[in-house]
């Protein structure tokens, strides 16, 4: 078994994940001038690929023992294959619902082999190597989005841009054809199902499942509608989301420090109060300074997601790759509600500034660089950003939740699996 090759395959696996991400925010006003939908309608579209996710990861994460993580990873590859050319060759609302589905089906696989498969690679330093996996993420999200920007340039369209994602998918499928994974740790140490089961029904592990939530929607909810609504308050917004997503594949780089010298509940409680006070600054800045409160806002999301998996699998070992499954599955059906909703907020933010007597679709077919043009930009630059703010409630209740358990279990050690006498059946 191959560990260093098994990592790094699993690394450019969420590469294309994350791509994905990116090239639909920055696709958004593309789709909803040629496709003729609102902003609503797009968030739907976005929220297919976290239900998606949400599905595979319900299913696909207790099929891992069954089936083994290598044919998860298979399923993945093939899903990402069809994903992308149901995409590149939609024609309306409903064929890029369908496809934004399939790449989420295919998104989920991947998270639910690949989380399992490091925490088995890696059982002495797992918060570590999933930060570090999931530093992928972020920079998927940094390579998706500068090939975004810079075919845009060349005047090439979103579907030339979503057809780059086949490179990383080729790569990926070969680094997987042929090897060895090991069996999850639940199986190697043959803890039951049952056990598993009951251990997802400890009410601590619930209370982070619900935390989970908020987590997600703070992280996905706002990175999906940065690129709009900053584009429209003075700045390129998929610039402004690689430099978030850039720091945030750093932070994760060097998650080891922060792991060892603060713990993972108190990083928890750092990165809920940094992501509030980060929201609140952009929902009150424009410009350049735009830059600045989202590089604090980056430093607060940048290690949730992962520093929640590796906090779960560390304090509730038994869960197995149910409870990593139940975790990303609980982070993306929030992600599927929040986006949608942001969109709502926006939408609805956008009619109450419409002067009477004056029409959205008129503000809109303004002719660019007139003073109607102006007023449609400023418009949506001051409803974006106040549909921004709203999210900032998320991460001030986490960190009222996350002071709390990190006192909890501040002198408690977290606990391990122990092999059983015999192996119980799976």
């Amino acid at each position: 078994m191959n560990s260093p090759r098994l990592f790094a395959a699993s690394c450019v696996a969420l590469i294309v994940t994350a791509m994905s991400f990116a090239l639909r925010t920055a696709a958004v006003g593309a789709w909803a001038a040629e496709f003729h939908l609102t902003y609503e309608q797009v968030g739907l579209i976005n929220a297919a690929a976290f239900w998606g996710f949400t599905l595979a990861m319900i299913f696909g994460g207790p099929l891992c023992d069954a089936l083994g993580m290598r044919r998860i990873m298979g399923l993945a590859s093939l899903g990402h294959l069809v994903g992308i050319l149901l995409t590149v060759f939609s024609w309306n609302y409903w064929s890029l619902f369908i496809g934004t589905l399939v790449f989420g089906i295919a998104n989920g696989s991947v998270e639910a082999a690949a989380n399992p498969l490091i925490a088995t690679l890696f059982p002495e330093d797992r918060t570590t190597k999933l930060n570090h996996f999931h530093a992928w993420f972020p920079g998927g999200i940094v390579i998706g989005g500068l090939a975004a920007f810079a075919l845009a340039k060349l005047d090439l369209g979103w579907k030339a841009q979503f057809s780059t994602m086949l490179i990383p998918l080729a790569i990926y499928a070969f680094m997987f054809l042929g090897q060895a994974f090991p069996r999850t740790e639940r199986v190697e140490k043959g803890v039951s199902t049952g056990s598993m089961w009951a251990a997802c029904f400890n009410p601590l592990f619930l209370l982070m499942v619900g935390c989970m939530l908020m987590t997600a929607a703070t992280e996905f909810g706002s990175q999906n509608w940065i690129p709009t609504i900053l584009s429209n308050a003075g700045v390129s917004g998929i610039l402004v989301l690689v430099w978030i997503t850039g720091l945030m594949w750093a932070g994760r780089q060097f998650a080891g420090v922060f792991v060892h010298r603060i713990s993972p509940p108190g990083m928890l409680v750092l990165s809920a109060v940094l992501s509030a006070l980060g929201l609140y600054a952009m929902s009150r800045t424009t410009g350049t300074m735009l830059f600045a409160t989202a590089t604090v806002f980056a430093l607060g999301v940048c290690f949730f997601w992962p520093t929640m998996l590796g906090t779960v699998s560390e304090r509730f070992p038994r869960t197995g790759a149910l409870g990593l499954a139940i975790m990303g599955g609980a982070g993306m059906m929030s992600a599927s509600y929040i986006v949608p909703l942001v969109g709502h907020w926006f939408d609805n933010a956008i009619a109450v500034r419409v002067p009477a007597g004056d029409t959205k679709d008129a503000l809109m077919a303004a002719a660019p660089g007139t003073a109607r043009a102006a007023q449609w930009m400023q418009i949506q630059a001051s409803a974006g950003l106040e549909s921004l703010g709203k999210l900032a409630a998320l991460p001030s209740v986490l960190a009222v939740i996350f002071l709390g358990l990190y006192l909890l279990w501040r002198k408690k050690a977290a606990p391990r699996i122990v092999a059983a006498a015999a192996p119980a059946s799976n």
